[in-house]
């Protein structure tokens, strides 16, 4: 899936639900069972995609297995530093207090330690529980595919069909949860705009230029966000609230810290 549509495909639900119900009441061992079987698999497939792009662009190999691992021990410094210095020096740092630096992907690993961990899925998913319907989800999830593919094999002319991959359609909503609501719509619009219209009315431009230009737009959010906190949030000037920016509450979502816990 992910060759198809840069999309992977997380085993972090399955990790969790097994971990929980292997040692229920316990969010610590959750988190760390998590974290070797979830985080490994999809550092791996970073580790690949980087090793497929080495291949494209003809760098050995060795060059660049070494510039990955020389890569990990430099983000690990740079992580954990960086991580003592938010945490010491930004007041109110993911809570509700303060809606630029809510930590949505912390929060989130939190909230699923307490879910899967502390109260466990036999708990809430058990027979006595409402939420059990949603155990569904995992048949519903594996019947999805086959009439498609049944259909594929029926009627291979119909074109349209090759575009009906469930499993892609439905692990976008797996970012919901951490994912701001403007960010759909900035996906929707890009993709759109590039993978459809430039694909279709001006092809070889996309072929020649798309690919670089996403790297590009990747580069310039990552020098814009940390200009931002150098030069403006870390001398406590703030950016105008206006809707461009997400409103006051940061995402544009009223309901956006209805249910918050940190």
């Amino acid at each position: 899936m992910q060759a198809v549509a840069n999309i992977t495909m997380g085993l972090n639900v399955l990790t969790e639900f097994i971990a929980g119900v292997i040692m229920p009441g316990d969010p610590i061992a959750n988190v760390t069972f998590k974290t070797y079987a979830y985080i490994t698999q999809v550092q791996g497939l970073f580790f690949l995609s980087d090793l497929k792009l080495g291949h494209y662009m003809k760098i050995p190999p060795r060059i660049m297995f070494m510039t990955q691992i020389v890569a990990t021990v430099v983000a690990c410094i740079v992580n954990f530093v960086t991580a003592i210095y938010l945490i010491e020096t930004i007041p109110n740092i993911c809570t509700e207090k303060n809606i630029e630096w809510r930590c949505p992907i912390s929060t989130t690993f939190y909230s699923a330690s307490i879910i899967w961990g502390a109260i466990g899925p036999l708990k809430i998913f058990g027979p006595n529980s409402v939420y059990w319907p949603l155990l569904f989800g995992f048949l519903i999830g594996a019947f999805l595919p086959v009439p498609v593919w049944i259909l594929r094999k029926k009627y291979p002319a119909t074109k349209w069909l090759q575009y009906v991959h469930f499993p892609i359609m439905l692990s976008a909503t797996s970012a919901i949860p951490t994912a701001p609501p403007g960010e759909y719509t900035s996906w929707l619009i890009v993709g759109f705009l590039f993978n459809f219209i430039l694909y279709r009315y001006a092809h070889d431009w996309w072929k020649q230029y798309a690919f670089v230009f996403s790297a590009s737009m990747s580069c310039g959010v990552v020098v814009s966000a940390l200009l931002i906190f150098f030069a403006l949030t870390n001398n406590n000037v703030n950016f105008p609230t206006w809707w461009g920016t997400g409103g006051i509450t940061g995402d544009g979502c009223p309901l956006a810290s209805a249910n918050f816990s940190g």
